[in-house]
């Protein structure tokens, strides 16, 4: 008789991720994992003490994700942060489960919009942003505070519908919006200085 495979924590996490991106975060359980890794549920509870603990460890790997996705600058678009909205957005399409984890599922509860600019995981898109829209990194905060707006918007709106996507309509829309938000920043700073 072959020994059992041994399940690793690394596994775990994994079908965990893989049943948050199929059916949705609120289908981890200890018993879900455990039939698709087919052993009992006394490995899962072994590795972690409580589903919650599998749910954190889900959401980091479906940040980490999200991060390659969005950075991924092979779209096709001259313009690194329109490809970086369009790549959110499509993120918002393609893993609706993935996206309502990440942003509809209160994680960030208590903070607020500037928190989220201020984040260092954001850091490397301001300074592409600053350096494309030729902005200091405050100006490239406010104009990516307008763009995120807008952009999370139209991504909430195809998580939780079923919407025709129309990616030259939404180029469009965001070019204005990024082209608008760029424009403001330069019109405020100017209006200081003078």
């Amino acid at each position: 008789m072959p020994p059992k495979a041994r399940i690793t924590k690394e596994m775990i996490i994994e079908t965990a991720f893989q049943i948050a991106r199929a059916e949705g975060a609120d289908k981890i359980t200890a018993r879900r994992i455990s039939e698709s890794l087919n052993c009992s549920t006394q490995p899962v509870l072994y590795h972690f003490a409580t589903v919650e603990e599998i749910k954190a460890a889900v959401y980091q790997q479906a940040d980490e994700y999200h991060t390659q996705w969005l950075m991924n600058m092979e779209c096709g678009y001259e313009d690194p942060m329109l490809c970086i909205g369009m790549n959110y957005i499509r993120f918002a399409v393609e893993e609706k489960n993935l996206f309502r984890l990440l942003f509809q599922s209160n994680e960030f509860s208590g903070a607020g919009l500037q928190d989220l600019v201020q984040s260092d995981e954001l850091e490397p898109i301001m300074q592409i942003l600053a350096q494309e829209a030729d902005v200091t990194i405050d100006e490239a905060k406010e104009i990516f505070s307008t763009l995120f707006v807008f952009t999370h918007g139209y991504a909430s709106l195809f998580a939780n519908n079923e919407m025709t996507y129309d990616e030259e309509l939404l180029i469009t829309s965001l070019t204005k919006v990024l082209f608008g938000a760029i424009c403001a920043a330069k019109e405020v700073t100017n209006e200081k200085n003078i």
